[in-house]
């Protein structure tokens, strides 16, 4: 298992410090300590360990200090700001590894986004050196970026040429998307491994300004300042997030990952892994100075942390499960009642910080490589977020039952507040050719019987309850005999229908082309340029094109 919590105080490799209305994020990676031995971390470069903290960073910002309305991110090593992803660690690591490394800082860097869009902060990259990779990837995240002026100091994409892959973390998405640079510029920049120095650097719009060595801490902590003036005041006391805690049983090919609200059991030798959420068990808070006093016990932050962890150690650790089931626990009216009160209390900080966690890890499960049926049987509670899990997924099995039907509730939160990568509501995604029933089906918050809600499209299979355990055990079988690396490509094209976002470009062609090329001899074959990284010798290429 990996260990995904962590805290300020146990940091290695940031330090952060919050002074009012200005945090400051400062990456000093400590290069004895890599994720895994075998590699050093050396010029300030990252691994998932550094990436953990940096998650939690970002987490706690919003939830712990709420009072902070700018982040400068900046770099405690003189002339280096960050190298980017380690690269002995990269060519080293198996292929789930990396795909699914380069997914997490990913969703780290949303998550950056997310808090500008979200939580009235504003992120500040100060470079006061080197900015390679996914250093530099990281600075684009943010929303203005300032470079030593130093005669050394640029900004570079250079895994292209270096490398013989893909920026991994939506660099070349956020180039043309974000910042808007021209295309042709884009691509000279994109393979230039020494990278762009100061004024072509801000003429290209690769940085917003460079400002001279002796003047660069003073000048953007002043732009921070100037920046933190503009903005309204926002509330002074957040919340402590406690760690996130599970039981591990291990039998035989069995794994059992115990939550409060989450339990997962996993069947190496099935390649499944079930997943079962529980309502909440006791009286929950019922206005916003309530929550402030539950703090991060309170059921709506609990299990959600709880499934984004359980997700995390699905990806990292069980590489070979291939298939999902979602099971709901519970009381779906205590599920709606918690739903009621957060849309109620949109405008309150801590409510609005709770619906965006909710949100984000609806996103990480729908991006999980792999394959997801929703369960609704007559003992489910699929209501409200439960239930967007459910639609989250490739396919929703009902059982029929006339005797106690099973039942699914359309919740508060289902009308916009949990958006998927693409922009669009599970709803809209899901009824794309009906946008009118779609928004009806939000208006009304109904709780339907399974047969109703096969009528209305909600569900995928009317199952007869005396067939109930011989389907499911058809599909499950059927669903992991099939090639994992179709279903990977299939669902990922399935899931985000409609128009695209900048997410679901970096998700949707980044994951697809780097899976791709991170498998190709040409970049971590035995002479690939991955491979022969800092090695005398080039690297070899299969010049042909595919």
């Amino acid at each position: 298992m990996i260990d995904f919590n962590t805290h300020p105080d146990r940091y290695r490799h940031w330090k952060l410090d919050v002074d009012g209305p200005i945090a400051t994020l400062a990456l000093d990676v400590d290069a004895r300590y890599p994720f895994r031995d075998g590699y050093e971390l050396k010029l300030n470069s990252y691994d998932l360990g550094v990436d953990i903290e940096l998650q939690d960073a970002v987490q706690r910002l919003r939830f712990e200090h709420p009072d902070v309305k700018v982040v400068l991110v900046t770099s405690g090593q003189d002339r280096v700001f960050c190298a980017g992803a380690n690269i002995p660690m990269l060519a080293t690591s198996t292929h789930p590894f990396k795909v699914n490394f380069c997914k997490f800082t990913n969703e780290t860097r949303l998550a950056i986004e997310d808090a500008t869009a979200h939580s009235g902060q504003k992120w500040i990259a100060a470079l006061n050196g080197l900015a390679a990779g996914g250093g530099y990837e990281l600075a684009i995240s943010c929303d203005e970026i300032y470079l030593v002026d130093d005669g050394n100091s640029a900004v570079s994409l250079p895994e292209v040429p270096l490398l013989g892959v893909l920026p991994g973390t939506g660099g070349l998405t956020r180039l043309v998307d974000k910042r808007k640079i021209r295309r042709d510029l884009a691509d000279v920049f994109s393979t230039l491994a020494e990278g762009v120095k100061g004024k072509r650097a801000k003429k290209w719009k690769l940085i917003d300004d460079t400002f001279p060595r002796s003047k660069f801490a003073e000048r953007t902590r002043a732009r921070a300042g100037e920046l933190a003036a503009s903005m309204p005041d926002k509330p002074g006391k957040g919340i402590t997030l406690a760690p996130v805690e599970h039981n591990v049983t291990e039998d035989g090919s069995k794994t059992t990952l115990t939550y409060r609200y989450v339990t997962v059991d996993i069947d190496k030798d099935k390649r499944t892994a079930a997943i079962e959420l529980r309502s909440p068990d006791g009286q929950q808070p019922d206005s916003p100075d309530a929550y402030v006093a539950a703090g991060s016990d309170a059921w709506a932050i609990r299990c959600f942390r709880e499934l984004d962890d359980a997700m995390l150690q699905l990806r990292f650790c069980f590489e070979e499960i291939g298939l999902v089931l979602l099971h709901t626990r519970g009381d779906r009216d205590s599920i709606l009642t918690v739903e009621k009160v957060l849309a109620d209390n949109r405008d309150h900080w801590l409510i609005n910080e709770i619906v965006g966690l909710m949100a984000r890890v609806l996103r990480r499960y729908e991006l999980t490589a792999k394959s997801m049926f929703a369960l609704i049987d007559q003992d489910s509670a699929c209501a409200g977020a439960f239930y967007e899990l459910a639609m989250g997924g490739d396919r929703i099995y009902a059982i029929d039952d006339p005797d106690k039907p099973a039942k699914l509730s359309i919740g508060p939160l289902s009308n916009g507040a949990l958006p998927m990568s693409n922009g669009l509501t599970r709803l809209q995604s899901r009824f794309l050719a009906q946008p009118d029933h779609a928004a009806r089906l939000a208006a009304e918050q109904g709780t339907y019987d399974a047969d109703e809600a096969d009528e209305l499209g909600l569900v995928t299979f009317l199952v007869e309850d005396l067939d109930w355990d011989d389907d499911v055990r058809i599909a499950v079988e059927e669903r992991v005999s099939l090639s994992p690396d179709a279903l990977t490509g299939m669902e990922a094209s399935l899931r985000f229908g409609g128009a695209e976002t900048c997410d679901s470009k970096i998700f949707g062609r980044l994951s697809a082309w780097q899976n791709w090329i991170f498998i190709r001899p040409n970049a971590t074959g035995e002479t690939g340029a991955l491979t022969r990284y800092g090695q005398p010798q080039d690297a070899s290429f299969d010049w042909r094109r595919t």
